[in-house]
């Protein structure tokens, strides 16, 4: 990867056109490339950071009549710093003098609470996440003009369809630049910023980041007094990534109270920093596990938080896998819901993709070689599903794509999968 890259933003494909009436909300985590990327695509516009006290003041001056003329079509970013846009911006695009205006900001429940207030119904909103191995593969020359297989699981083909179709292996250059990307997105994770720095600069921006998001978004979010417990708590929910989630146990190693874990929890979730995933909702062999999983989205900030520095455990990996496929449908508005299944008794699948075609299950391992055993989950839920399934996988590091049983059950190197 050169330092140098002019990554290409996927988010890109769905962003509205300045010539259709239409609010547009870009949100996500700090720095994940929000301004760069609506500077880039609206480009015309006037941009206006509302982080700048003055411009903030400025805002409170401009009459609700008289934004249309003197604000105009334009970029705001960090909307939920002056409130009072929102207002304007509702009354100029109703009187219909205001077409088109994008807002932009990283703090999702001041954000959103304004909107449900005031644009409920009006505005569109689009989700920036961290790079994913795809937008590192494919720079800004390559215009993305193919979409990685993950793409098809959200279709209505079959998994035989989809992989029967697929290379076994690529040739060197293609395979070495979707495993430097994978390798890179396990060791750093997916913030842009880091690209162009070295490795001991990547560690301290990572550091400075973590520090920054405790004094901005968790401020902004909770009003909180004293951030060491909640500085305790995200580095214990990061510790647990990839596990059942247990707001007892969390709060009793955090020293706080079950309610204040799940407050700190949604936090989390509301500044993108975690988010969860749920149990499968229907028995389909036995009484299932009704607790979700807790993943973080960022393996860099997983490991700045934990101190795991080197290895690539089972956790990181599921994590990894588990938020490529999460980003990949939210970024590109993809139908369809993501569990995972748990029975009592102890059967499990780590991954469930329900759409109106039916299920895709998906195993996940982080060794290289695999085992008859990991196809055991698949094939109970195959045959309880019946003609509703579309294909099992198991994702894995390896070289190879191949059929590995039946029903429907393929070996899939994440790499492959997902660049």
């Amino acid at each position: 990867m050169s330092d140098n890259i002019q990554l290409y933003r996927c988010l890109s494909q769905r962003l509205p056109s300045s010539e259709k009436k239409r609010l547009a909300l870009i949100t996500g985590a700090r720095q994940t490339g929000k301004t760069t990327l609506a500077k880039a695509t609206y480009s015309h516009l006037r941009y206006v950071n509302l982080d700048a006290p003055e411009n903030r003041e400025a805002m409170r001056t401009i009459s609700s009549s008289l934004w249309a003329r003197d604000i105009g079509l334009a970029v705001l970013d960090e909307a939920q710093k002056e409130p009072v846009v929102f207002d304007k911006v509702k009354y100029a695009f109703d009187d219909g003098a205001l077409p088109f205006s994008v807002l932009l900001g990283s703090s999702q429940i001041l954000l959103l609470k304004k909107i449900r207030e005031t644009l409920a119904g009006r505005i569109s909103i689009y989700e920036l996440w961290p790079l994913m191995m795809h937008e590192i593969v494919n720079d800004s020359a390559a215009a993305s003009t193919r979409d990685p297989i993950v793409d098809q699981l959200f279709s209505d083909r079959s998994c035989d369809d989809i992989f029967s179709r697929q290379p076994a292996v690529l040739l060197n250059d293609d395979e070495a630049r979707r495993r430097s990307a994978e390798d890179y997105l396990l060791q750093w994770g997916g913030m842009p910023a880091l690209l162009g720095l070295s490795n001991e600069e990547r560690r301290q921006w990572l550091k400075d980041y973590s520090y920054t998001y405790l004094e901005r978004d968790v401020v902004d979010l909770s009003r909180l007094d004293d951030l060491m417990p909640f500085r305790k708590f995200q580095r214990l929910s990061a510790l647990r990534s990839g596990t059942l989630l247990n707001y007892s146990e969390l709060a009793r190693d955090a020293a706080v109270s079950t309610d204040t874990a799940r407050r700190y929890l949604e936090y989390l979730r509301l500044s993108y920093q975690a988010f969860l995933l749920p149990p499968y909702h229907k028995n389909l062999t036995s009484t299932v596990v009704k607790t979700p999983k807790v993943y973080w989205t960022d393996i860099g900030l997983l490991r700045q938080l934990t101190g795991i520095q080197e290895s690539v455990t089972g956790e990181i990996y599921e994590t990894h896998v588990l938020g490529e496929l999460m980003k990949w449908k939210q970024t590109l508005g993809r139908d369809g819901e993501l569990y995972f299944y748990r029975t009592r008794s102890g059967l499990e699948v780590d991954l469930l993709l329900e759409t109106a075609a039916g299920v895709v299950g998906m195993e996940i391992k982080s060794r290289r070689v695999l085992a008859s055993r990991d196809m055991t989950g698949l094939k109970a839920i195959a045959a309880a599903v019946g003609n509703r399934w579309r294909g099992g996988l198991v994702i894995y590091p390896g070289n190879e794509l191949k059929k590995i049983g039946t029903p429907q059950l393929w070996a899939v190197p994440s790499h492959r999968l997902f660049g």
